[in-house]
């Protein structure tokens, strides 16, 4: 096998694919070597064993428990990564990955305690780490929200489950359903009201949430009503558009002058998802806030960057952003 770019040194050979929900699939890979990573984190994957085409996804898997490394991942409509690995990829072929990336991890937090809110895909680091912790530190206290449209979109059911008995001392779930929500489920969305009954003590616990921007930004504003410390909470920022969009969010309008395209993307996506989905050419390697390769200037628009790390205060002034660092929350002109 020739890897395709050095960004992805990582030969993973497929050795099953099972189905989670209609629109979500879990891949197993075998790793070629020692293959580190902290639960939480993901990886970038070479699409079609491209050296220009990388897609982030979660390692839904938890290090030293999971006998594969497995990314889940969700069908998107005209998604060129998600729909590659989840339509065509079969198993005895060949993915290659990136390095572990990422910095939203338990792994890096000293505390025993933690409220885990998730919200539709972003349940896969949640996963990853709430399984992790349970293992590890036997004396973890965790309690997760699960927030899904329906039972039928609850990702790892029946693993939700078996961790529930395994660990009844340890582990409180709450799913809730926004829809047709039968017995064992809330009803509705996460409102600060639902979590003050909940979680009585949640100054003392360390909170970390992922999934639609939309969903992640009420968690916080919920966490801070409530006395949690802003450096005890936690937010996955980079790769989550992808993986998390509903459908639901409103549109915001980006026009493109360069290749002169006007096109709509979710609000809370990132601006890099939104020109890589309508195929407008951008340059992305780490897709971390990193090495500035995405770095793309807006005209005028509403946004705001979780990194400018590569960016001086020049670039910074005259509207220079990290296209991968760049959530949406208005209409945008892009030069």
């Amino acid at each position: 096998m020739t890897m395709p770019t050095t960004l992805c040194p990582n030969a993973m050979q497929v050795h099953s694919i099972r189905q989670e929900t209609a629109d979500v699939w879990t891949l197993e890979l075998i790793a070629q070597d020692f293959y580190p990573y902290l639960p939480g984190q993901y990886a970038l994957v070479s699409i079609r064993n491209s050296d220009s085409t990388l897609r982030a996804y979660t390692l839904s898997s938890s290090p030293g428990l999971s006998r594969f490394v497995t990314l889940t991942v969700r069908t998107l409509p005209g998604g060129e990564g998600s729909g590659w690995l989840t339509q065509e990829v079969k198993p005895g072929n060949a993915l290659w990955l990136s390095d572990a990336q990422g910095e939203f991890t338990c792994a890096k937090v000293a505390d025993k305690r933690y409220l885990m809110l998730a919200g539709g895909c972003g349940v896969t680091p949640i996963m990853s780490m709430t399984r992790w912790l349970l293992a590890n530190q036997p004396e973890s206290d965790l309690i997760v929200f699960y927030n899904v449209r329906t039972p039928a979109d609850v990702i790892f059911a029946q693993e939700w489950q078996q961790l529930v008995q395994r660990y009844p001392n340890q582990l409180t779930l709450h799913l809730m359903a926004e829809h047709q929500a039968d017995e064992g489920y809330l009803s509705g969305r996460i409102s600060q009201e639902l979590v003050a009954e909940k979680v009585s003590d949640i100054t003392t616990r360390t909170v970390m949430t992922c999934g639609p921007a939309v969903y992640m930004e009420q968690v916080e504003a919920i966490s801070y009503a409530l006395g949690v410390n802003n450096q005890c909470f936690h937010k996955e920022q980079f790769h989550t558009a992808a993986e998390c969009i509903t459908g639901d969010e409103p549109m915001l309008n980006i026009s493109v002058v360069r290749t002169n395209q006007q096109f709509t993307a979710p609000v809370g996506t990132t601006l890099l998802y939104a020109l890589e989905q309508n195929k407008v050419p951008v340059i992305a390697a780490c897709r971390s806030g990193v090495c500035g390769s995405c770095k793309t200037l807006i005209v005028k628009g509403n946004y705001t960057t979780t990194s400018q790390m590569s960016l001086t205060e020049d670039e910074i002034a005259q509207g220079y952003v990290l296209a991968c660092s760049c959530q949406l929350t208005g209409d945008i002109e892009v030069a």
